[in-house]
């Protein structure tokens, strides 16, 4: 059984992986950290901290999954690599100075670290798909739509997929330059030539569009996460895998041998 740990266990997130974990054969669910927790929340008949300090002095799980945000992600990654506990992680807006500092601390310690924009094996495919894709046509376009409580936009999976879709171009797609933009930013954000269109709203958990553009004709991918058990597979997936990786991994798909 693998030990598992959540950190931000008490969020939307962190709570269903919480259930995964426990309906997972191969997992177990043990202690874990939320700093909303005050001490006499549990899971699982388990406690949950909300000092990340104390439970690692505490508690050693063989993996921590973690979906918060990047500085709490960076303060885990400090101070729970060097005692050997390995971490997944979802938490995006991570900088290049970010990646080189856990590459670092993992080359370090060889201990392994699943950083992943999307766990959705379908979002994944897609990212795989618009790298194949991208080369064959002039002009793209890119709509991602999320929940109205995201904090960044665009998403960390909509600039994947862009990079994905720019990967193998010699050249930036080609874009409309609106001679008139009456409102501002009308033609959203831009990467590589890729217009990047963010939507925050209820009802959504989150929907990537890519449209892209050729002469005569239009080529449409678009997954759905319906709701947030669309990201479990891979979540569990990455649990398993990473426990024989001693280094740093960005991407699910390295983890699916994508």
């Amino acid at each position: 059984m693998i030990r598992v740990s959540v950190n931000g266990a008490l969020g939307r997130m962190g709570s269903t992986v919480c259930q995964a974990v426990q309906d997972d054969s191969e997992t177990e669910l043990i202690e874990s950290i939320d700093i909303n927790s005050n001490n006499d929340k549990t899971l699982n008949s388990k406690p949950i901290f909300n000092d990340l300090s104390k439970f690692l002095s505490e508690i050693q799980p063989d993996v921590i999954v973690d979906f918060t945000n990047r500085e709490s992600f960076m303060s885990l990654c400090e101070l729970a690599i060097p005692k050997g506990i390995r971490i997944v992680s979802g938490s995006t807006g991570l900088l290049d100075e970010d990646y080189k500092k856990l590459q670092k601390i993992c080359s370090d310690n060889n201990i392994g670290v699943l950083s992943a924009s999307n766990f959705a094996i379908g979002a994944v495919l897609m990212m795989e798909l618009a790298s194949i894709a991208g080369k064959y046509f002039d002009y793209a376009d890119l709509i991602e739509s999320h929940h109205e409580n995201k904090i960044d936009a665009p998403s960390g999976t909509a600039i994947s997929i862009a990079e994905a879709a720019s990967s193998k171009k010699d050249q930036k797609y080609k874009q409309n330059i609106a001679e008139k933009q009456t409102i501002k930013n009308t033609r959203g954000g831009d990467l590589d030539g890729v217009q990047i269109h963010s939507a925050r709203m209820p009802g959504r958990v989150a929907r990537h569009e890519l449209v892209f553009g050729g002469l005569g004709q239009t080529f449409t991918m678009i997954h759905d996460s319906i709701d947030r058990n669309s990201f479990m597979p891979g979540v569990i997936l990455g649990v398993k895998e990473i426990i024989s990786h001693e280094d740093f991994v960005i991407g699910l798909d390295k983890i699916m041998g994508i």
